[in-house]
């Protein structure tokens, strides 16, 4: 368990979010090129939101923001702190309409952002009624953007969102972990779709086909182990688990220049 996990019950929930805000550019790069992808005057969905680290910037650069978290204390956290172009939706997101539990650390509150629909049972001892919703059910219209970090359940999550997709053509940025969920099957999905992938393994988008990303994960994985004040201060290796998806054949230059 890290130095912040252990502090974490005796710091202030405010405190906490801040610093995820503050330092969460320093590991996940991808954050830096928000302000490349055509956002203004436009939607941006962040779905598996946690603290904000993503909806906060996501909300200096579109002209709305929908956040969708479904662990009710971060929910409310989110929906005291948001500017007033932030939506805060406190539900899971899936392929269907409903309720269901979501699985999450002893706490019961989902500050590590380990909660997920699949329990692991390594990980997971605590679960929490929550509701579900479809990223279609939303009323959402000219979304440019959709970043989605649900612990596995990534495709039930775009399944539900495909008719927003296939009408708005957003950039998607997908969280993608061999080790919990199959990573030809996330990109299969969105071939269908007319769909390209790229990671950023450096400074430059490299086409997922280009890179081994099940081994790479196998080898930097302790990287994404250590606690946030860890990987903020040093955030090497470089650990790679987010894939953006870019419609047609685009290259995220075309939408992102460096």
């Amino acid at each position: 368990m890290s130095v912040a996990t252990r502090l974490e019950p005796f710091v202030p929930d405010s405190l906490v979010a801040a610093a995820a805000r503050l330092l969460y550019p320093r590991f996940e790069r991808e954050l830096h090129w928000l302000d490349r992808l055509c956002l203004t005057e436009r939607t941006a969905v962040d779905i598996g939101a946690w603290y904000g680290p993503w909806t906060s910037r996501l909300a200096a650069l579109a002209a709305s923001v929908v956040a969708v978290e479904p662990m009710p204390a971060l929910a409310r956290l989110l929906a005291s702190a948001v500017p007033d172009n932030v939506r805060v939706v406190p539900a899971a997101a899936s392929d269907h309409l409903g309720t269901a539990s979501i699985w999450t650390s002893s706490d019961g509150r989902g500050v590590r952002g380990i909660s997920a629909l699949g329990r692991r049972q390594d990980v997971h001892t605590t679960s929490v009624p929550v509701p579900l919703v479809t990223i279609d059910s939303l009323g959402l219209t000219d979304v440019a953007f959709v970043k989605i970090d649900v612990e596995g359940h990534e495709l039930p999550v775009l399944r539900g969102a495909r008719a927003t997709i296939q009408r708005d053509h957003p950039v998607l940025l997908v969280e993608a972990e061999t080790r919990i969920q199959s990573i030809p099957d996330l990109v299969d999905l969105l071939a269908c779709w007319d769909y390209r992938p790229w990671v950023l393994p450096g400074r430059e988008w490299v086409p997922l086909a280009h890179f081994d990303l099940a081994g790479h994960q196998h080898s930097s994985g302790r990287a994404a182990q250590r606690g946030l004040l860890a990987r903020a201060v040093w955030p090497y290796p470089r650990y790679v688990n987010l894939v953006l998806f870019v419609p047609g054949r685009t290259w995220p230059g075309e939408c992102a220049r460096p």
